[in-house]
């Protein structure tokens, strides 16, 4: 049981981990709350497919892999990288109720089991990765008040109004980094659900802008966190290197395709008598390339409008 209280703003609870007991067996809020942000997660997934084209049938087999690689592959990134402690104590390596699940690891497994999959049946990965991402967005908005529970994943002291203070912080007010990410990634789902229905042109797009905007979080508030995960030669923060490496990435690749898009823009709207593209086809994307002639129906509808008008034009 703990006390927390957010002396600020004149909050205080009484929180305990467990949320009931079924004879010897705990069941704690921190698993309650995962599987919660997995199943609305799920259902925003499943009600959005048919507007992205993704067989539905697929689409759940990549989910069931993805899951199961998630989960492992959060665990084994926190067990790697905490080795020190866990060769000590090979009985915990998976007590994954008390905590020790790595967000990025569960975010990198969950993409290769699910992307192995929809390269096997064949399914639009760029476009899974759309949805997907809108989706770990609710899950990590919702997941991270499992880290209240256990009152764990704060940061270092501080005197602003939202401090929070219990047993485990020593009784000194910390940044409540939980409650960080957990409005960034809800207010970033808001932000790209919108940016899908309204701006999104190609398939791949709302996974970078993910990159960036989930990249930019991680870089501010893993440092200021006291429970990150260290690279044990050059002492520097794994979540921080990630969130840059990803961050950047995004960012370069997002002006990539808007390049390539623009340029074929200009080329469809040259003159007729244009020996360079007047019969050209338009460049082959395999389902894997994260860019894909706009794969939404509204965004065709629109492509399809503008050459229309192009082609009245030059007439």
């Amino acid at each position: 049981m703990y006390q927390v209280t957010f002396p600020g703003l004149g909050l205080s609870f009484d929180i305990n981990p467990v949320a009931f007991s079924i004879g010897d067996f705990q069941v704690y809020w921190y698993g309650i709350i995962i599987g919660l942000g997995f199943l609305l997660a799920l259902i925003f997934a499943l009600k959005n497919l048919k507007y992205f084209g993704i067989d539905k049938n697929g689409f759940i087999d990549c989910v069931l892999v993805g899951l199961v690689c998630g989960i492992i592959g959060a665990r084994l990134f926190y067990v790697i990288f905490k080795w020190d402690y866990y060769q000590n104590h090979l009985d915990e390596l998976l007590a994954v109720h008390n905590g020790g699940l790595a967000i990025y690891g569960g975010v990198i497994g969950g993409l290769l089991g699910g992307c192995i999959v929809a390269k096997i049946k064949k399914l639009p990965i760029p476009a899974i990765l759309d949805v997907a991402v809108m989706g770990f967005l609710i899950g990590q908005g919702l997941g991270r008040w499992g880290n209240f529970f256990n009152q764990e994943a704060f940061g270092t002291p501080t005197d602003w109004p939202w401090r929070m203070v219990s047993e485990n912080t020593g009784g000194v007010g910390v940044h409540p980094c939980f409650l960080y990410e957990s409005l960034w990634c809800l207010l970033g789902f808001g932000l790209l659900f919108l940016f899908s229905r309204k701006w999104r042109q190609y398939d791949g797009q709302i996974f970078l802008l993910y990159l960036v905007w989930y990249g930019a979080e991680r870089m501010l508030v893993e440092g200021l966190r006291t429970d990150s995960l260290y690279t044990p030669l050059l002492g520097l923060r794994v979540s921080q290197i990630i969130a840059a490496v990803t961050m950047l990435t995004g960012i370069v690749l997002l002006i990539v395709f808007r390049k390539r898009r623009i340029k074929a823009v200009d080329t469809v709207k040259q003159p007729e008598n244009s020996p360079s593209i007047a019969t050209a086809e338009p460049t082959g994307q395999s389902e894997d390339s994260p860019l894909i002639e706009p794969a939404a129906e509204a965004a065709q509808k629109v492509t399809t409008t503008e050459t229309v008008s192009a082609d009245t034009e030059e007439s």
